[in-house]
Formats: structure tokens, C-alpha cells, sequence
């Protein structure tokens, strides 16, 4: 019968989470958080840089072809590696609406705000 193994005790440990699509958490002992925060400090991004730019500045071609909101849902599916047909069975509507959203030829309420928010696990008032 295979013995149960108890990871070693961590003294005053501090928890990480990370929110994504899968929340994860860490228990990591006090003493490394120092280089912990180094590591992390590293891949900030400063507000002083003068390589950052506005959002709207960046995605300035995609706003003008699909609206923001539209930008918004091309994102989210292909981040999810999904395409307009799938989405739409999702929702239980026609890939054509989805179209017609990417496009923003047809106006997205709050009520499809949500469904939208709860498929790409996000905030519903990006849809909006």
C-alpha cells in the first residue's frame, strides 16, 4: 500500500496567485521573496518608458476596420483559438451575428455582454 508523502513545511510562508484562465497558487518560503521581486522587477513595464505607447495608438488600424468591440471579440477568439462558427454554437446564435459584431454593424447589449464575458473569462463591460 503506497504511503502518503507531506511536502516539506514551509515557516511563514507567503502565497502567490496568479490570475489566468486557470488560477494558480504558490506557497513560497519568506526568504526567497527578495529575489523573487528581483526576478519580477526585471520584466516591469515602467510608465517612464518611452517605448510605451496608448492602447488606442497601437490597435489605430483594427479600431478603424472593426471598431473597438469588434477588436475586442477578433481578440478574445483568437486567443482562444476559436473561430466565428464555434463561438456562435456557443451562444446558441448564427455565425453571421458574430460577423455582424466583429463588424459592428450590430450592437451588442448587456445581457450578450455577459454571455461573451463568461466564454472568453473576462469582464463584460469590455463588450460594451
Amino acid at each position: 500500500m503506497p504511503e502518503h508523502t507531506k511536502m516539506p513545511g514551509i515557516n511563514n510562508p507567503v502565497i502567490i496567485t496568479i490570475q489566468d484562465k486557470s488560477p494558480m497558487s504558490f506557497l513560497i518560503p519568506r526568504h526567497v521573496m527578495p529575489k523573487l521581486i528581483e526576478l519580477l522587477n526585471s520584466f516591469q513595464n515602467s510608465e517612464d518608458n518611452e517605448e510605451t505607447l496608448p492602447i488606442a495608438d497601437v490597435f489605430k488600424d483594427l479600431y478603424a476596420k472593426y471598431g473597438k468591440i469588434g477588436s475586442t471579440i477578433r481578440g478574445c477568439r483568437a486567443r482562444d483559438n476559436m473561430t466565428q462558427t464555434e463561438l456562435a454554437q456557443k451562444l446558441n446564435i448564427h455565425q453571421s451575428h458574430i460577423s455582424q459584431m466583429e463588424h459592428g454593424k450590430r450592437t451588442i447589449g448587456k445581457k450578450m455582454a455577459h454571455k461573451l464575458a463568461k466564454i472568453f473569462n473576462s469582464d463584460y463591460r469590455l463588450f460594451l
